[in-house]
């Protein structure tokens, strides 16, 4: 276990918007020294951007951005997933402003300043739980069951590798985003596995021969840029 956090084989990425320099740069230094990944983002076309094309496990969100309110981000993060955790952190104490963010569909919420061990408890609370419910997981009408490596959709059941089970897992997780192979294979395939081998692509295929797609999902190819799995 690197620090508290993350494995250093596939460390847990935290997206971090928060346009203020000082507590963007504390905040990145606190979680890389516990062993999570952290990307910045300092406005919110930007985090949005970042949550579009990199697998993110957990995202803490100012409320307040230049160009836009942290709530239209948290409104536009759900719809496109609603399992991520999303703490907030914000300068704002009224009680209305929490509940609206509870209500918008944050997991939690931290006021400033706050205590650097009190957020970290609170991210490790939020992964446990996702943790806890993670033994299915699912897009539109695809499930797949992680212990038993069957998915399930409207059109039949099938039983897949553990590898096969490993990489769809990795789209469920993360659906309509685009991954890259190298992200891919880091977080399918052993640490330092030859990501120049077309691996990835022979997988790609044997899912799409094997899962019983339903209609409203579709594993798509991004012409020079990897793959997404496209869900309603």
């Amino acid at each position: 276990m690197a620090g508290q956090g993350a494995t250093t084989a596939d460390p847990v990425l935290i997206l971090v918007a928060e346009d203020e320099p000082d507590i963007a740069s504390f905040l990145r230094r606190g979680l890389t020294a516990e062993g999570y990944e952290c990307v910045v983002a300092g406005d919110a076309e930007t985090a949005l951007s970042v949550a579009r094309t990199r697998p993110v496990d957990l995202v803490l969100l100012d409320l307040i951005l230049p160009d836009r309110s942290g709530l239209d981000v948290l409104r536009v993060l759900r719809a496109r997933d609603p399992r991520l955790p999303v703490l907030i952190l914000t300068a704002r104490e009224d009680v209305d402003t929490k509940i609206m963010g509870l209500d918008q569909g944050a997991d939690d919420y931290l006021t400033k300043p706050f205590a650097f061990d009190e957020l970290l408890a609170r991210i490790r609370a939020l992964l446990r739980r996702e943790q806890a419910t993670s033994n299915a997981v699912r897009a539109g009408e695809l499930a797949l069951d992680l212990r038993e490596r069957i998915v399930r959709s409207p059109h039949g059941q099938a039983t897949l590798s553990m590898r096969e089970s490993a990489l769809l897992e990795v789209f469920l997780r993360h659906p309509n985003q685009v991954l890259s192979r190298g992200q891919i294979t880091s977080t399918v395939w052993p640490q330092g596995f030859d990501i120049e081998t077309n691996v990835v692509d022979v997988y790609i295929g044997y899912l799409r021969r094997k899962v019983p797609w339903p209609s409203d999902v579709v594993l798509e190819t991004i012409r020079g840029a990897g793959y997404r799995l496209k869900a309603d």
